[in-house]
């Protein structure tokens, strides 16, 4: 009787297996070509060039300077481009689109709208214009889309937005993030919309552990009561590896598996803004095996020229990955959405489970 053996991950294959991605950035994620038409469009006149391939091509110089500073300084032409509803329900419509083809089924898209009001859009028009575009994108597909609202940590508009988040949370938001540089503005200075996200009881994730360590990841979680870690690569530094290869957990490190906080973690763009100096050496693989909750995401799939099945096959490249990683990490990142529970396990043991069964059935 001969037993069947289970194939490796193709990269064909990780398309085709049902995913979910926590950890999008709606302005990381624009096609190349249509920056070009909605510049023309809109009369942004500031783009590096306008040849669609060398565009795509300073982007990701830019992603890999290795330097997060140099990394953000990109996002100003993608913003830049998006300063219209039309603009904005444009990207938003071919985001869906792009995930839906890359075999995502369920996924949370950030975007801060108080980036998009330079030309005048109010806050709820920029919100609206992003909603319409991601109903249309994901119309017909097996993808479930929903945004998550995100304020600037060195601006000070972070309780509007929760309260826009919570005001439109019926309607496609499911939750509030904060983003940008993390050295010197801590997520404490926001204090008051986490605590407004509470009282409301809603959803919130928070930038932390990216480029700043343990201390933005503490505040994150023991001020801010973050419900989930956006990166949170910087866990590492409370885990102490022996020679032997036994992990010492510090307290924090303790605290954040005990009680399962989810890591959206992003390899690709932790190489690229130089938090890690390649995904061999990125921590995933140390804490995937010591139980953390962990899950894979793009961040941004432009600038770091990423889809979420090419991370996967990354990771299956790199370590070795099979298809039970890749499905625990899904599983993983379906537990932690920020949909209703019985939604999350609806596709979870709907789609999720019989989707790589069938996907393994083929191969």
């Amino acid at each position: 009787m001969s037993t069947a053996v289970t194939p490796s991950p193709t990269a064909d294959a990780i398309r085709r297996v049902p995913k979910v991605l926590l950890h999008d950035h709606l302005d990381g994620g624009l096609r190349p070509a249509t920056i070009v038409e909605l510049a023309d469009e809109t009369g942004y006149g500031a783009l590096p060039t306008s040849d669609v391939d060398k565009l795509a091509t300073w982007f990701r110089g830019g992603a890999h300077s290795g330097s997060l500073v140099r990394y953000l300084e990109t996002f100003s032409h993608t913003v830049g481009v998006m300063q219209t509803a039309g603009a904005l329900a444009r990207v938003a419509r071919e985001c869906a689109e792009d995930l839906a083809a890359d075999g995502v089924v369920y996924a949370e898209v950030r975007f801060a709208p108080e980036l998009h009001v330079e030309r005048g859009l109010a806050l709820d028009a920029v919100i609206e214009a992003v909603l319409d575009g991601f109903r249309a994108g994901s119309a017909g597909t097996g993808l479930k889309i929903r945004a998550l609202l995100t304020a600037m940590r060195h601006a000070a508009r972070s309780l509007e937005i929760a309260e826009a988040a919570v005001r439109w949370r019926d309607r496609g938001v499911v939750g509030f993030d904060i983003a940008g540089a993390e050295a010197g503005y801590p997520p404490s200075r926001h204090l008051d919309a986490f605590q407004f996200m509470q009282r409301a009881n809603g959803h919130y994730t928070i930038h932390a552990g990216e480029a700043f360590g343990l201390p933005s990841i503490w505040e994150a979680l023991q001020w801010c009561n973050a419900d989930r870690l956006g990166h949170g690569v910087r866990i590492m530094d409370d885990i102490a590896v022996d020679p032997d290869g036994n992990a010492v957990l510090g307290q924090l490190a303790n605290y954040v598996r005990d009680v399962r906080v989810p890591l959206e973690m992003c390899p690709t763009s932790n190489v690229d803004t130089g938090v890690c100096a390649s995904i061999a050496e990125h921590p995933i693989r140390l804490l995937r095996e010591l139980h953390f909750r962990v899950t894979v995401n793009t961040d941004n799939r432009l600038m770091s020229g990423v889809t979420l099945s090419s991370e996967f096959a990354g990771l299956v490249d790199v370590f070795d990955y099979g298809w039970s990683d890749i499905r625990w990490l899904t599983v993983n990142a379906m537990k932690s959405a920020f949909i209703p529970f019985d939604q999350r396990l609806a596709l979870i043991n709907d789609v999720i489970k019989p989707g790589f069964d069938a996907v393994l059935s083929d191969g």
